[in-house]
């Protein structure tokens, strides 16, 4: 293609399938990981294009209030794509907290807007009951706190675990699928702080999902505008395509709670998966030690939003 000159190779990042690398100062270059056999290539392959044919139908939209780069073209022969760069950095809640209220402002309502337009490109299906540990691995966390946990913890600890797990299982409500982006996170979010523009990137999990996993997704949870993002989702629906809960209602207030804590529940999840009962380098009892502070934070965080939630009741 006459391009691998011009790649910039001191700045690579390696992902769970895919090998990046800055193509001048607009673009990036994508690859599959070279360790794939040809069959996750193909696999890899037929990724891209789903996430090209999401990326090409809200960029129709045409919204000026936020941006989503174009993914450029796919080389089915070479296996590589080349896709525009997000302007900006990462939008995480050290970023979001020094902006000012203006410019917060400006995000909650591109979130709200883009939430909308993603939601609206396509049919919802039809009303109908779930529950919100059906979409990460309960069984697994579970099965962490009753086996394993008390290894680092304490019983108070395991029980506040086991407490909060009962409750948020036991909680199901009235939704709908509705077409989404499937992965809002800072790591998906870039703020460009010369023209407060607002850009999603990685549409590799768009489709359908219940439509509040997105709406209270884990980048409104850490950036704490779950409330204002919903107001604003509220102000641009169309009702007349389906019913969505007043934030007064009770069973939302409960929803936000459960949606929040569902974060903070598949982050400890995760870390749990990386403990070591024997940790034989000091490295690796380090990185014990860390993980487990980290789920003491999630518990922590977890307890916060309880009393939070009860203090409305």
């Amino acid at each position: 293609m006459g391009m691998m000159k011009e790649l910039d190779i001191r700045n690579l990042d390696h992902g769970r399938e895919t090998w990046t690398a800055y193509y001048g100062d607009r673009f990036v270059i994508k690859r599959p990981l070279p360790t794939f056999n040809e069959d996750q290539q193909k696999a890899w392959l037929e990724k891209q294009h789903k996430t090209k044919e999401a990326i090409d139908a809200i960029r129709a939209v045409n919204h000026t209030v936020y941006n989503v780069p174009e993914m450029t073209f796919i080389n089915d022969d070479e296996y590589q794509i080349l896709e525009e760069r997000a302007p900006g950095e990462k939008l995480t809640r050290d970023v979001f907290i020094k902006l000012s209220t203006r410019q917060q402002h400006e995000i909650v309502n591109s979130i709200g807007t883009f939430l909308v337009d993603m939601n609206e490109l396509k049919p919802a299906y039809a009303e109908h009951d779930h529950k919100i540990t059906s979409e990460f691995k309960f069984d697994s966390l579970m099965l962490f706190i009753n086996t394993r946990m008390e290894k680092w913890f304490k019983k108070n600890e395991i029980l506040q675990m086991r407490k909060f797990c009962e409750q948020i299982d036991s909680f199901t409500y009235d939704t709908y699928q509705a077409w989404s982006h499937g992965d809002l996170n800072s790591g998906n979010v870039y703020y460009d702080y010369k023209t407060s523009t607002l850009s999603f990137i990685d549409f590799a999990e768009a489709g359908y999902h219940m439509i509040y996993a997105d709406i209270f997704a884990p980048l409104q949870t850490d950036l704490r505008i779950e409330k204002r993002v919903y107001e604003k989702y509220m102000e641009y629906h169309q009702p007349s395509l389906w019913r969505m809960m007043n934030l007064r209602n009770l069973k939302m207030q409960e929803l936000m709670k459960y949606r929040a804590e569902a974060v903070l529940m598949k982050r400890f999840l995760k870390a749990s998966q990386d403990l070591r009962s024997n940790p034989q380098s000091e490295k690796a009892r380090r990185n014990t030690i860390e993980k487990v502070a980290f789920m003491r934070d999630q518990i922590a965080a977890i307890l916060a939003l309880e009393q939070k939630y009860n203090k409305k009741k």
